[in-house]
């Protein structure tokens, strides 16, 4: 296998693997046989005009967009059986870890990857158990006849998710702590990243001369994505619209969706802080313009 470090923002990396072994052989795994065929009933599902598999659907989609990215990042890691485990020790065969070195300095991978490989394991734990007790409380949705019991279903998919997401970040220790991981410099990536940088001036660029060519008197000015202050504020390195290049670029397609499913993330949560910090800043003022008031 191979993994990617993609870093979607100055703080927060995707962590993808790519599972070439299984490419070539064409081996897979009981629970990979069972996943392949549930994925293969969704995408039939998807295609009815109407109906409560068409609506399973839709609702699922949605609730695929807003599971963590982590989480679909340490999924795509695959558990570590013990044959597995014993397999890689006595064959000592490394890992490679490919990322972009003008963006993550080389020294610093096995940290990035210890970070993400530890960082949620408590909670995809907690989540997995949680899931598997709260089954037998959906068993009384089995007695309606329109549809399958969902809720189980839901909770059913949720302790698999939590639980491959864990396997993944097991797998990820297991192979720093017995020194199995070759960190890669790309140059493929860095020259993406690169790429995107020269998006980004240019549509900072754009949305300048645009404002600067607007009327004095106008209320909406364009968005500037304007660079951070200070280095210590955390800034974006992806757009949804690398997404495609970059898994193009790697010959991953399935990396498009993870990258996009990421970045749309991340913006949103930026997004979201700084509006926090907007109202924060504009209470500050408010309470300054009262006690200066109070004063005089």
């Amino acid at each position: 296998m191979r993994l990617f470090l993609l870093p979607i923002s100055t703080r927060r990396t995707l962590i993808y693997c790519q599972r070439i072994n299984e490419q070539l052989t064409g081996e897979q795994t009981y629970i990979d046989k069972v996943t392949t065929k549930a994925s293969t009933t969704w995408v039939k599902w998807e295609k009815y005009e109407k109906g409560w598999q068409k609506k399973i659907t839709e609702y699922g989609n949605k609730l695929f967009q807003r599971l963590p990215y982590e989480e679909w990042g340490l999924k795509s890691i695959p558990p570590l059986s013990a044959r597995q485990r014993a397999q890689a020790l006595q064959g000592k065969e490394k890992v490679d870890v490919e990322f972009p070195l003008s963006n993550i300095q080389q020294g610093a991978v096995l940290d990035v990857l210890r970070k993400l490989g530890t960082e949620r394991q408590a909670l995809h734990k907690k989540w997995m158990w949680g899931s598997i007790i709260g089954m037998p409380f959906t068993a009384p949705f089995a007695l309606l006849p329109v549809a399958p019991n969902i809720p189980f279903f839901y909770l059913v998919f949720r302790a698999w998710s939590h639980w491959r997401a864990l396997s993944g970040s097991q797998h990820i220790t297991f192979l720093l702590d017995n020194h199995l991981i070759h960190a890669s410099p790309s140059s493929i990536l860095d020259t993406l990243y690169a790429i995107s940088r020269v998006d980004t001036s240019i549509q900072n660029l754009e949305a300048e001369l645009a404002r600067l060519k607007s009327p004095p008197n106008s209320t909406e000015a364009p968005t500037v994505n304007t660079p951070p202050a200070s280095t210590n504020e955390e800034e974006m390195l992806l757009s949804r619209k690398n997404s495609k290049l970059i898994a193009a670029a790697l010959d991953v397609p399935e990396l498009e969706a993870e990258i996009e499913r990421a970045v749309q993330q991340v913006e949103k949560s930026l997004a979201a802080a700084q509006e926090l910090q907007e109202e924060k800043q504009e209470l500050d003022s408010v309470a300054a313009k009262a006690s200066s008031g109070s004063r005089q």
